[in-house]
């Protein structure tokens, strides 16, 4: 007889030397990363954003569409998406990072979706935010979380699900979580949650939950699948520490023009300019060092104005380089809270999930006559 633990096998990390299996790759192939050239945009374009999905893209019909809040409410409340779309209406540029980006980087490798840096994109989120609709539903009193569930389904480490997950009470009730139901001026494609999805500015994008149909508010933390998913840890037993707000990153777009295979990048000798964006869901970006020899040496680059609170900061810093031979750059942030990107591995907190590797992107260079 079948049952789920037959299909669905428990976490693991890659042994020593193994390298990424076939079915790493078909999670690589359903799911995929922004360009990094791209950065080049203040916005990702739309069809460029990374995407991740748990299960199947499922399809819900807006025509039919309602939300259902309710739970510890006095009133609960049924909308469909016109009604929705009739309540205040604000458009809010975020930057949304896969919480495991950077997974593959991580030695030991945790089995997953394989991501380097690309996991990220900025888009301009246009929807209503939630907490008018919380104060309306009347929160009860002793209320403390609010859960989220989208109408994507499957199966994931043996458990069968609706992907979920809930936010505090004070942080649902602010005015930058939003219900959005366009991005970049257009109604969101069926991969990015149509019709309904949550944004969550500053918080990793599990916390986004796309195919949202129902709110319910709790008096009880809710401990769902997702919940404990998402956790710092180094065994399979500690309970670990919740994976909450986007840690200080900065990237680099990468220079000259590429081989095809390795990605390594060529340059001729000359003046040039580095770029790229850095970003923080703790606080904004004030400061971005640029390192063209491995970490030798730093220079301060200059930062433009930011998108917006919660989105990317450009910045640039121009680079002379005469001598033909191998170059590395990488780019490091750090952002008022005090928080700052490791430079090191030993700075790094390897964890199971392979969540949260802000470690430093290095781009080989090659300066050729």
């Amino acid at each position: 007889m079948t049952s789920l633990s037959d299909v669905s096998q428990p976490s693991r990390v890659a042994t020593e030397g193994e390298a990424v299996g076939l079915d790493e790759l078909g999670l690589a192939a359903r799911n995929h990363g922004m360009p990094l050239e791209l950065m080049r945009h203040d916005l990702t374009p739309l069809g460029a954003h990374y995407l991740l999905t748990h299960y199947d893209i499922p399809y819900v019909d807006p025509r039919a569409f309602r939300l259902e809040l309710g739970g510890a409410v006095s009133e609960p409340l049924s909308l469909d998406l016109a009604e929705l779309k009739s309540r205040p209406t604000v458009t809010v540029p975020v930057t949304m990072e896969c919480a495991g980006n950077g997974r593959a980087r991580f030695q030991p490798r945790p089995v997953s979706q394989p991501w380097l840096h690309e996991a990220v994109g900025t888009m301009a989120w246009t929807g209503t935010p939630l907490g008018p609709l919380l104060r309306e539903a009347g929160l009860a009193a002793d209320a403390v979380e609010v859960v989220f569930t989208g109408a994507d389904h499957g199966v994931e480490r043996g458990v069968e699900q609706d992907y979920q997950r809930s936010l505090p009470v004070p942080l649902a009730l602010d005015g930058d979580v939003l219900l959005a139901w366009a991005a970049n001026d257009a109604d969101l494609p069926p991969q990015h949650g149509a019709p309904l999805r949550l944004v969550v500015p500053g918080w990793y994008g599990m916390a986004s939950v796309k195919w949202l149909h129902r709110v319910e508010v709790v008096t009880t933390p809710f401990d769902g699948y997702q919940m404990r998913a998402y956790r710092l840890r180094q065994s399979p037993e500690e309970p670990g520490e919740a994976l909450r707000r986007i840690a200080p990153r900065a990237l680099v777009v990468p220079p000259g023009f590429p081989d095809f295979m390795s990605r390594t990048r060529v340059l001729r000798p000359g003046r040039h300019l580095l770029e790229g964006r850095a970003w923080s869901g703790h606080g904004p970006v004030t400061s971005v060092d640029v390192t063209v020899d491995g970490g030798e040496t730093w220079a301060a680059a200059e930062l433009h104005p930011p998108v917006g609170t919660w989105a990317w900061r450009r910045w640039t810093l121009p680079w002379e380089v005469h001598e033909p031979g191998r170059y590395v750059v990488s780019a490091r942030a750090a952002d008022a809270t005090g928080r700052a990107q490791p430079t090191g591995l030993a700075e790094q907190l390897w964890n199971r999930g392979g969540f949260a590797n802000s470690g430093l992107q290095r781009v080989d260079v090659a300066v050729v006559p």
